[in-house]
């Protein structure tokens, strides 16, 4: 077992979605090689429930890392809140971060907490800078700074709204 986290933009566009979890499916397959990943990820919209797609699709599991227990509402649109239940019944386990309200703090723990279960990280990004603390780039600098090896994906003609 290999155990992948992921970070990435929440705000992929519609036309980029089919692009960029291919990209996902075909990264986790060259991580993991012959072995069964295990997906770590606090299970945002956009990247984050592509990757938890593309664990599933490559026959592995996958846990949720939690910032607060108010993240569902927080984070989803309501035509978002189905996909995000239907993936948080999937998850193998579900971790909470211990803050007790949603919010950058606790956006930065939980992507702290999927770094240290992490054996790499798989980043979906288009390597421009973070807009706040827990942005996609600056997980990718604690990552390096951990020293687990980082797999930027970004497909050719991929777009954030």
């Amino acid at each position: 077992m290999v155990r992948v986290g992921v970070t990435g933009h929440t705000n992929i566009s519609p036309a980029s979605v089919d692009l960029v979890y291919e990209a996902l499916l075909a990264a986790i397959k060259q991580v993991c090689r012959e072995r069964t990943p295990h997906g770590v990820t606090c299970l945002a919209p956009g990247a984050d429930q592509l990757f938890a797609r593309a664990v599933l699709a490559a026959h592995g599991t996958y846990e949720v890392i939690l910032p607060a227990p108010d993240y569902r509402s927080r984070c989803c649109t309501p035509a978002q809140v189905p996909e995000f239940d239907e993936l948080m019944a999937r998850a193998a386990e579900v971790r909470h971060t211990g803050f007790a309200r949603s919010g950058r703090a606790a956006y930065a723990a939980a992507n702290a907490t999927m770094l240290g279960r992490s054996e790499c990280l798989i980043a979906v990004w288009d390597g421009g800078p973070a807009r706040g603390l827990g942005g996609t780039a600056e997980v990718v600098a604690a990552a390096r700074q951990r020293g687990l090896p980082v797999r930027v994906v970004w497909p050719a003609g991929s777009r954030r709204e």
